[in-house]
């Protein structure tokens, strides 16, 4: 366990601030403060972030700094960009700074026999995968029959899969796109059958997406799209069409995969941290290496404002020390992300994955159990669409909801009306979330429209909304891949910031892992007339069950 005094004072000053009656009360907070919204707001350049609907005051952030203080957040923030061993369960660095870093910023990152000059790797990996775009885009390279390529399917999960899924809905949804993108990563067979009648084998590119090669659900995936396009165009089709992203250059070339058409990354870039780099291949093909080198120009941007920029004036240390105080003050155990815009539909799914595995975490450095609440359930969907869905819970549910709200002032559509009918309902929606609507209200409004008394009183209390519930708003010029790439640095320092101050491992997963090795075991027990193994009674009958329904058993 942590022994710091400062520390534990600091985590006893925000437990004395929470517990003070106007310690959720926002709208006391703008009342006593008409000055509230400039003074808890922070911006990089046209990136701002509104966090004054939040009902952190000026004693709570006071503490809140603090804590990251005593905490050795700075401390930490050098270890990190200094390369050092900071995923200490599995020994690595988190250098995936260096993938997006210029080619001369001489970032390193330790490794057990030495240190990778990071940048240098990074940047000639770089210039690779850029020669081969140009050469996808120009028509030099074709697949097997001479046509050239129309569409990149991309196989992979986790990681290699929602990173560059997200990325090619924010930057190619609203124009056309250089490849059509697909996505394969459920192992589910209906997947891929769903989506091969609308491929034309001799016009797609296939990009395998596994730093091992060996990812049970991708390499299963893999070897179907493989029979299928061999099946179809020949053998010849595999070395011409397929390209890997991947370090295991034997399991890769004995699948058929040219050397040419490998992509490699080392093992300071963690999965959900890989977008940047040829994981971000798919990205880099849909949308254009401009708009990819764009994105790595906007998340070096935020690195150099999280680096640099005061903690009370720093983006990322706002965002995670806002969370701090609605997880661990306030027990708020939720975070809702709605984007409006449709082209970041898939970005509450990427948070979900960058947030919950890199903080869902209950053992802290020391092994010991963490000393308090670490990483909320993260969800979210596009507004409007989640106004019709579960809007209703986070306004009236019995505990608050925080929210993120994210949307940009310019759109890129010819359709000006829906975007200020879109942003009208994004600010509404917080508006509303901050003032709520007491019983009286709703009771006027009722007989403002002649509704009978009796009904008033009976249905009054269910149109009435609490209010206080926090929120944040992110707003910015307009999406595009540098501002993209601000927005996914913004969240990923926000999660190391978090974990500094809860004493964990940002950078490791180890609860996936039992599951798979689980899965291992239960595979050939499915075969027909294989024996159930040991297992616990649930487990054995359902195997039972499930080869009953098949015929099997």
């Amino acid at each position: 366990m942590q022994n710091n005094a400062p520390l534990a004072a600091a985590w006893t000053r925000l437990a004395d601030l929470a517990a003070h009656p106007e310690a959720r009360d926002i709208r006391a907070r703008f009342a006593a403060d008409p000055d509230r919204a400039a003074r808890f707001t922070a911006s990089l350049d046209d990136l701002t972030l509104d966090y004054s609907k939040s009902s952190v005051g000026p004693e709570a952030m006071a503490a809140l700094l603090a804590l990251a203080e005593a905490a050795g957040l700075e401390a930490f923030r050098a270890r990190l960009f200094g390369g050092d061993v900071v995923n200490p369960t599995e020994g690595r660095a988190a250098m995936h700074m260096a993938l997006r870093s210029a080619p001369d910023a001489g970032m390193r990152a330790t490794l057990p026999g030495g240190v990778d000059e990071a940048s240098r790797l990074a940047a000639a990996e770089r210039d690779k995968m850029q020669d081969f775009v140009r050469k996808v885009h120009s028509g030099e390279l074709r697949g097997a029959t001479g046509l050239p390529f129309n569409t990149v399917l991309n196989i992979g999960i986790g990681g290699s899969d929602l990173g560059p899924r997200m990325a090619v809905d924010a930057l190619t949804l609203a124009g056309t796109p250089h490849l059509r993108a697909r996505f394969l990563s459920n192992v589910d067979g209906h997947a891929f059958a769903a989506m091969a009648h609308e491929l034309d084998p001799a016009r797609t590119l296939v990009l395998v997406a596994s730093k091992t090669f060996t990812t049970l659900e991708t390499m299963t995936n893999a070897h179907a799209v493989r029979a299928w396009m061999a099946g179809q165009l020949g053998e010849a089709a595999i070395g011409a069409q397929f390209g890997a992203l991947s370090t295991n250059l034997a399991a890769v070339g004995a699948f058929g995969i040219r050397p040419e058409h490998v992509f490699g990354f080392r093992d300071w870039v963690g999965g959900r941290y890989s977008v940047w780099s040829p994981i971000g291949l798919p990205v880099a093909l849909a949308a254009g290496w401009e708009a990819f080198q764009a994105m790595l120009d906007g998340g070096r941007a935020m690195d150099e404002h999280f680096l640099r920029a005061p903690f009370a004036e720093n983006l990322p240390v706002l965002l995670a020390l806002t969370g701090i105080w609605h997880i661990d003050a306030l027990d708020l155990r939720t975070q809702c992300v709605l984007a409006y815009d449709e082209r970041l539909r898939r970005f509450p799914a990427y948070l979900q994955q960058l947030e919950m595995e890199s903080n869902g975490k209950s053992v802290a450095l020391d092994g010991h159990p963490v000393e308090h609440p670490t990483c909320p359930v993260v969800f979210g969907e596009p507004g409007t669409d989640a106004q019709h869905s579960f809007m209703q819970l986070v306004h009236q549910g019995t505990q608050p909801v925080p929210v993120d709200f994210l949307f940009a002032a310019v759109a890129d559509h010819d359709r000006p009306e829906a975007h200020r009918i879109l942003i009208a309902n994004a600010l509404a929606q917080a508006e509303a979330l901050l003032r709520g609507k007491t019983a009286a209200e709703a009771e006027a409004e009722m007989r403002a429209k002649g509704a009978a008394e009796d009904h008033i009183r009976a249905v009054a209390p269910h149109r009435a909304f609490s209010g206080n519930r926090p929120s944040n708003t992110i707003m910015f010029r307009r999406l595009d891949g540098f501002t993209l790439g601000r927005l996914i640095a913004l969240y990923e320092h926000k999660v190391a910031v978090q974990g500094c101050i809860w004493n964990i491992d940002s950078f490791d997963q180890w609860g996936v892992e039992l599951g798979k090795v689980l899965a291992g075991g239960i595979l050939p027990e499915l075969a027909a007339g294989a024996q159930a193994g040991a297992h616990d009674a649930s487990t054995t009958a359902l195997v039972r069950r499930f080869k009953a329904l098949r015929g099997e058993s």
